[in-house]
């Protein structure tokens, strides 16, 4: 595409344009002409052949001749409609949605418990990058309530002057931790509290980036199928475990087998829990990169144990597949969650990315964890 034709089309459309308006018959010419960049020889091609489909097909479901939406190219379902992000699409080469945070599902129960100590957080942080975050608290919700509110202060502060966004996530945690001990200084009954923290950038709508400390987890969907962003920090991993006993603490297991460091927290690495500091719990988060693709990748979800000890990754995604959109589908994870036997309070986010709706999956998901509970094995 030369310089001039995306001028054009920039001017016209804004920083963004809808699906409809990128590909309109009337711009097929400027965008598919035959000097095109290479680049877009790949669309010109595909849209050649779905011109030349059949009518009364899903691809022109109104026997115009004309594909009539964007699943034709094998990209999107069209249960979502939003628009395409221009600069990002030309500087990656490829169409790249915008995430919307209006469609962006969310939900949290109590559960059992007396109080709801997970918190969760989703907003625009900078014109190119959205957050998403989880905090599972424990020993009250002095330390989620405190990362809820300022986590994502200090990562404006760090992007600010650093590009790369793992090595954000990772200063930006360490240093949550050390204001969090500045703050309980003087309320030393709350000393104890920690909380897990499981937070996702997304920059550009394509650049996806997961930071986590304790078991709060990330899970990206793709092609159908439950990828996992994060590992859980527990005394069970055979690293965790020799750091924790090289910095002078112990592992204990309680009466569900559970184990646990010094007897009091199930998890390594956690912010807050300044108590257990010395004995190797820490606050560095281990990072992840990943670069979304469109055409297969339908949600992100992030979740608390109140979900994930209850229901399996894939079983989440699952579920989730089968729902009409990301507000319905954590609504629905939550209170499956409840049904099925936790007690903990249950949060879950789910972010909708370019095949939403595209992986139907109504396959029976078998849960060790949901067995146990039902069973009464753990009650």
């Amino acid at each position: 595409m030369s310089a001039a034709c995306l001028v054009r089309l920039a001017r016209c459309s804004g920083p963004h344009v809808g699906r409809s308006n990128l590909f309109h018959p009337a711009l097929a010419p400027l965008l598919f002409q035959h000097n095109a960049h290479p680049q877009f020889v790949t669309f010109r091609k595909q849209l050649h052949s779905a011109e030349n489909l059949h009518s009364n097909t899903r691809f022109d479901a109104d026997s115009s001749g004309r594909p009539t939406t964007w699943d034709s190219f094998g990209i999107w379902d069209n249960r979502i409609d939003e628009p395409i992000l221009l600069p990002p699409s030309i500087r990656y080469g490829k169409p790249i949605p915008k995430v919307s945070l209006s469609k962006v599902g969310c939900a949290s129960l109590i559960g059992q418990r007396k109080e709801n100590e997970d918190r969760f957080r989703v907003s625009q942080l900078t014109d190119s990058i959205l957050y998403f975050a989880v905090f599972d608290g424990h020993g009250g919700s002095e330390a989620a309530d405190f990362c809820e509110k300022y986590l994502e202060k200090f990562i404006k502060d760090f992007v600010a002057d650093e590009d790369n966004l793992e090595l954000v996530l990772t200063k930006t945690f360490l240093e949550v931790d050390k204001a969090l001990a500045k703050h309980l200084h003087f309320s030393p009954n709350a000393m104890n509290a920690g909380t897990t923290a499981t937070v996702a950038l997304l920059r550009d709508g394509i650049e996806l980036v997961v930071g986590s400390v304790g078991d709060s987890r990330a899970m990206l969907c793709r092609k159908g199928k439950a990828l996992k962003l994060t590992v859980d920090h527990t005394p069970e991993r055979k690293d965790e475990k020799e750091r924790i006993k090289k910095s002078g603490g112990f592992i204990t297991w309680n009466s569900l087998g559970q184990p646990n460091v010094n007897g009091r927290l199930a998890m390594t690495r956690s912010i807050g829990d300044f108590d257990l500091k010395k004995m190797g719990v820490i606050a560095e988060p281990e990072t992840k990169r990943i670069m979304l693709h469109h055409s297969h990748d339908s949600f992100l979800a992030l979740t608390t144990d109140g979900v994930n000890f209850i229901m399996n990754s894939q079983e989440i995604c699952n579920v989730i597949n089968q729902c009409h959109d990301p507000k319905e589908a954590a609504q629905r994870i939550s209170d499956q969650a409840l049904q099925y036997g936790s007690e903990d309070n249950s949060t879950i986010i789910v972010v909708p990315f370019g095949a939403w709706g595209k992986h139907e999956n109504s396959d029976p998901s078998f849960s060790f964890s949901r067995s146990f509970v039902s069973s009464g094995r753990w009650a």
